[in-house]
């Protein structure tokens, strides 16, 4: 009885005492709500409902969604029904459109567990496919690969090398998303899980390797240390937002990887979006107040979706998630319409979940 108190005041004072200390010396010079405060008492004007399938398909693990800017339709990841794609022929690439209703899909027997997903200025989409390192995924002979896809799903451009894990300038060791930007310079987040690269790679238009930042760590902000690269946005100003989930912070960066701040006020984040008024919505799918020792550090928030400024860092609103406790759940994946309809793809419940502004 003794050794599980002790354990518990343990986490206690980390929790409440040094975890805090920890934040503010990575961010001295952030305000106080950009480094501790676990926001979650906010406003929620969304109702949510599950999008629906094509008639005698169901859902897998969502993890990825986003918005295309030149139409306003969405498009999911989905991993085939299950938890991966290895031996399905399914599409796990499906397009709706802002309404929720099912316009087309492709992709069948291209993925072994696809993840990240993002649609560029020219409506092309790009699919990361990483092969995690718990085993999950076993035969095929997939993964590895950032793909980029015309809308109807013409292969246009292949990064990494297929089944190849590595740390080369055309190899991953597990890309868990992707972003390009306004020039048409391209970023992946190499570093799906522990044990995996940890780094940002940037590539010119064409595919041609530029350079990269990032090694394996829990280090301060700006130490170029990254633990489970998840997620990758630009905003307005051509800031490349990272999320560095199992160190419950988003890192910012100018696109040549020059250290610009922290936040931590949005949570462990899982994904991304960031409209064109720059709004910011992230994805917290990890987070759980009463098991610090899931995922990385102890952390104080609660999951679910926190709707925020890119510009000054502020959260306004935010989803809880349904189911606070359980195993990974809420949106995993995030994305919005300029008018505010967000889609939150979840891996653990596998639904997508559309919510209307009330």
């Amino acid at each position: 009885m003794l050794e599980f108190r002790e354990r518990w005041l343990f986490i206690l004072v980390v929790t409440v005492v040094v975890w805090p200390l920890v934040l503010l010396a990575q961010n001295r010079n952030a305000p106080m709500a950009r480094w501790w405060e676990p926001v979650t008492n906010l406003p929620n004007p969304w109702i949510g409902e599950i999008l629906p399938l094509p008639e005698g398909r169901t859902w897998g693990s969502t993890a990825g969604v986003d918005i295309d800017p030149t139409n306003g339709t969405v498009w999911i990841i989905d991993r085939c029904g299950t938890n991966a794609c290895v031996g399905s022929d399914l599409d796990p690439i499906l397009q709706y459109d802002a309404s929720g209703n099912f316009l087309k899909s492709f992709g069948s027997r291209m993925f072994a567990f696809p993840h990240g997903i993002h649609v560029d200025l020219d409506g092309n989409v790009w699919v990361t496919d990483p092969l995690p390192t718990d085993g999950r995924v076993a035969g095929g002979n997939v993964g590895q690969q950032v793909t980029k896809f015309s809308s109807n799903g013409e292969v246009l451009m292949q990064l990494g090398t297929k089944m190849v894990t590595g740390r080369g300038t055309n190899t991953f060791s597990s890309p868990s998303d992707v972003v390009v930007g306004r020039n048409g310079d391209i970023f992946v987040a190499d570093g799906h899980a522990t044990g995996t690269n940890e780094r940002i790679v940037k590539f010119d238009r064409n595919g041609i390797y530029i350079k990269e930042w990032g090694v394996p760590g829990f280090g301060p902000c700006g130490s170029n240390q990254f633990s489970s690269l998840h997620a990758l946005e630009l905003d307005s100003q051509g800031r490349l937002f990272v999320g560095d989930r199992d160190n419950n912070r988003i890192q910012l960066f100018d696109q040549d990887g020059n250290f610009l701040e922290c936040w931590f006020q949005f949570g462990r984040p899982s994904g991304i979006h960031i409209d064109v008024t720059d709004t910011i919505y992230v994805a917290d799918s990890e987070s759980r107040t009463d098991d610090p020792d899931y995922g990385g550090p102890p952390s104080p928030f609660e999951r679910g979706i926190r709707v925020g400024s890119a510009k000054d860092g502020s959260v306004s609103f935010f989803i809880p998630d349904p189911d606070p406790r359980g195993g990974s759940s809420a949106a995993e994946g995030v994305a919005a319409t300029d008018d505010g309809i967000i889609f939150g793809a979840e891996v653990g419940p596998r639904q997508v979940i559309r919510y209307e502004r009330q």
